[in-house]
C-alpha cells in the first residue's frame, strides 16, 4: 500500500499547513497516488441522467469540456443531445473543473501560477467496453505518452473522481514506483534515428519536434504494455477507488492501468519541471541520470 497515500480531507479547498502541502508533493512526485475517499463529487438532481453511455457521440470513450473549441456544442465535444441538454452536460463537468482546480491549488500552492489547463472529461463508459489495439488499451499498466503530443518532459497531473450512482469500484492496477520501472524498460529503447523528429513533424504526424524524451517514454509505454510477464507481476497492487472518492497523480510517472469501473470524471493539467517541489524526481530527470546524457 506504500504506492497509495490516504487524505482526509472532505473538501474541495482544505486548509493546509506549508509542510504538509511540501511534504504530500514529495510523495506525489515520486509517483505515488493520493487517495481521498471522503472527497465526492455530487451530482445534482438535473444531472442524473447523464450517467448513461448515450450520451457518447460516435467512437468517443470520454465527452471532453473544451468552451473555447467546442463552443457550437455548449463546450462539450464527443457528447450527442439537444442544445439545451449539451449545455447542461457542459456545466456539470465545468463544475468538477472547478473543484479539481480548487482542489491542486489549495494542496499545492507552488504549482498554482505555472498550471496549464488540459480538457476536463466525463467517462460514462464501461471501461471494459473501449478495449482497442494493445497499444490503446488502458487496461494495460503503463505510463501516458503520446504519439501525436510530444511534451519534452512536461508533466502530466491528473484528478480523477469516481461518480458512480451505486457501489461500483473504479478499479485500478498501479505499478512499481518511476525510477524502478525507468531501469528495467530504458535499455530496451533504441536510440532515435537521426532525423527522425524533423520528419514526423514536417508530415504532420505530431503537433511538435519529439525530444529523445518523447521518444524514450513511447518506447517505454509500449514495451510496458507488451511485456505479458510484466503485467502479470505479482507485485502489483490492484486497488478499487469506491464511489464518492478522488484521487490524484501523475500519470507520465505512475504506472496505471485501469481495470473496470464506470462513470468517472477527470481534470488533467500541466506543469513545467521547474515548477515542481521536487524536480530531480520528475520523469525527464530519472531517465536523464539513467542514461547518463540529455533528453530534452
Amino acid at each position: 500500500m506504500y504506492r497509495i497515500v490516504e487524505l482526509p480531507f472532505t473538501e474541495w479547498s482544505p486548509a493546509i499547513e506549508a509542510a504538509e502541502s511540501r511534504r504530500l508533493a514529495g510523495e506525489l512526485e515520486l509517483g505515488k497516488v493520493l487517495f481521498l475517499p471522503k472527497l465526492g463529487f455530487g451530482l445534482q438532481a438535473s444531472e442524473t441522467p447523464f450517467l448513461d453511455p448515450r450520451w457518447l457521440s460516435g467512437t468517443h470513450k470520454s465527452v471532453s469540456y473544451e468552451p473555447v473549441r467546442a463552443a457550437a456544442t455548449g463546450g462539450v465535444r464527443g457528447a450527442q443531445g439537444s442544445p439545451g441538454e449539451l449545455a447542461r452536460l457542459a456545466a456539470m463537468i465545468a463544475r468538477f473543473q472547478t473543484g479539481a482546480l480548487s482542489l491542486i491549488h489549495a494542496l499545492f500552492p507552488g504549482y498554482v501560477a505555472h498550471l496549464r489547463k488540459a480538457p476536463t472529461s466525463f467517462r460514462p463508459g464501461n471501461v471494459e467496453s473501449h478495449k482497442l489495439s494493445w497499444r490503446k488499451d488502458d487496461t494495460l499498466l503503463h505510463v501516458d505518452s503520446f504519439p501525436s503530443r510530444p511534451n519534452r518532459g512536461e508533466r502530466i497531473l491528473r484528478v480523477f473522481t469516481n461518480v458512480h450512482p451505486g457501489t461500483v469500484d473504479r478499479v485500478w492496477k498501479v505499478g512499481d514506483l518511476f525510477e524502478q520501472t525507468a531501469a528495467e524498460f530504458l535499455p530496451r529503447v533504441r536510440r532515435v534515428v537521426p532525423g527522425t523528429a524533423t520528419v514526423l513533424k514536417t508530415l504532420g504526424i505530431t503537433k511538435s519536434r519529439r525530444s529523445r524524451y518523447d521518444h524514450a517514454m513511447l518506447r517505454i509505454h509500449d514495451a510496458m504494455k507488451q511485456d505479458s510477464g510484466y503485467q502479470a507481476r505479482a507485485s502489483h497492487l490492484t486497488f478499487g477507488f469506491p464511489p464518492s472518492s478522488t484521487w490524484i497523480c501523475f500519470s507520465d510517472q505512475t504506472a496505471h492501468a485501469a481495470l473496470s469501473g464506470q462513470f468517472m470524471m477527470e481534470q488533467t493539467l500541466h506543469l513545467p519541471i521547474p515548477a515542481l517541489y521536487f524536480p530531480e524526481r520528475s520523469p525527464l530527470k530519472v531517465l536523464e541520470r539513467l542514461a547518463g546524457r540529455a533528453l530534452a
